[in-house]
């Protein structure tokens, strides 16, 4: 067996460490741990840093029937070296005593429940995915790392999300050490935070007492969506029609940790139901009023979408990469519009259109950025009441909609 003892985040190791540690050939943690252990006469000690080398001495250890503890901080199976060890020698060889993890630990210090909370490790990965999961969701924890830490991810959210508090907790369990502060992100970018970060909170404190839940994490998914023209504000009918936003936001697939673009938003409808699946979304609209409508219709909705003010495609040059994008308006302007997003989109780009003639230079768009390209004319009939309790069909405008999905072969030279 290997034993994995979680040391929580206190100094101290736990008592359960010491039993574990008696006659163990090989001891592996970080260094802080090996020097707080009392470790067997005689044992083998591996420093962890890069994680395969010590795994391939483990592994040495283990056809030999050698004792193997392995020391790691917080809790080892929560993002954790469970993960690796279970993965290389299968996890009923494993004994995991956990400890109590840095995020359990930093959200207990604020008083805060955390059963809603969205957890997202940046530790060796690109920010990317926990910027959006914090744009998106009011209560989010980050595990940091190496240029991923509070003033990288404050520079991000300085002027996507400002109003956002993140909680940066520093040595936990250190009694004279640990730090729990509080920040805006102007703030958070602004310092050194040093090498001693146990992990953020970012917070909308307007957000963060949700009620009683009986599934953990975020929310499973909007319930029901394609929402009725009648659950948002919106001009003179100036809305995309719940039978064509369904199929664009089945085209697009707005999830957790990844950013949409609205172009053209005009009510937001779109991009509200993306916030509402877990997306970051950026909503692009030209007049002032349109602007208004999409913040009080994102407000009605409970969800955050960051609003920017400004005519396609000039003002697209200013955001963030998206994962996938909706065209809703553009003009005279939307085959340029098409050809920026589709530069710039990871996965998907979904236009909609209600004028035939501007199909063909929309999907030369596409394919010119190597796109697969399909579309379909939309046309729809509801139910309409007639005097005399009979009813009608009722025709809706027909409308073309029309989707490019990047082929994952071809996805050289796409901003990543």
């Amino acid at each position: 067996m290997i034993t994995v003892v979680g040391t929580g985040t206190g100094a101290p190791l736990p008592p359960d460490a010491t039993a574990a540690l008696a006659g163990a050939a090989l001891v592996v943690g970080a260094r802080r741990h090996l020097a707080a252990a009392r470790l067997p006469e005689g044992a083998e000690q591996v420093v962890l840093g890069p994680l395969a080398p010590a795994l391939d001495t483990i592994e040495r250890y283990v056809e030999k029937d050698g004792r193997v503890v392995v020391l790691a901080s917080g809790d080892p199976g929560f993002f954790g070296i469970v993960r690796a060890l279970a993965e290389r020698f299968g996890a009923e060889r494993l004994a995991v005593s956990p400890g109590v993890s840095s995020v359990a630990t930093a959200f207990a210090r604020l008083g805060l429940p955390w059963d809603d909370a969205v957890v997202v490790s940046a530790h060796g990965r690109d920010l990317r995915t926990a910027l959006n999961v914090c744009r998106s969701h009011p209560k989010v924890a980050v595990l940091t790392g190496p240029g991923s830490g509070p003033a990288e991810l404050g520079a991000a959210l300085a002027y996507r999300a400002a109003e956002r508090v993140l909680v940066v907790a520093s040595a936990l369990g250190d009694p004279g050490h640990e730090r729990v502060e509080r920040v805006t992100p102007a703030e958070a970018a602004a310092r050194d935070w040093g090498t001693a970060v146990s992990v953020v909170l970012c917070l909308d404190e307007s957000r963060a007492l949700t009620p009683v839940r009986t599934v953990a994490g975020p929310p499973p998914g909007p319930a029901p969506w394609a929402l009725h023209e009648s659950e948002f504000a919106h001009r003179d009918s100036m809305i995309s029609k719940f039978e064509v936003r369904a199929l664009a936001l089945a085209r697009l697939g707005p999830r957790l940790g990844e950013l949409i673009w609205d172009v053209g938003a005009g009510s937001g409808s779109v991009a509200v139901e993306c916030a509402r699946f877990g997306a970051a979304v950026t909503a692009v609209e030209m007049t002032h009023d349109g602007v208004d409508r999409i913040r009080a219709n994102a407000a009605a909705h409970g969800v955050d979408v960051q609003v920017v003010h400004g005519a396609a495609p000039t003002v697209l040059s200013d955001l963030d990469d998206p994962d996938a994008v909706f065209i809703g308006g553009g003009g005279r302007e939307l085959p340029a519009i098409v050809t920026v997003c589709a530069r710039r989109a990871r996965r998907a780009v979904v236009v909609a259109m209600a004028a035939l003639d501007r199909v063909p230079a929309a999907r030369g768009a596409l394919t010119a950025a190597g796109f697969d390209c399909e579309g379909v004319l939309l046309q729809s009939s509801r139910l309409a009441p007639l005097p005399g309790d009979v009813t009608r069909l009722a025709a809706t405008n027909p409308v073309f909609l029309l989707w490019g999905v990047r082929p994952p072969a071809r996805t050289e030279g796409v901003p990543q």
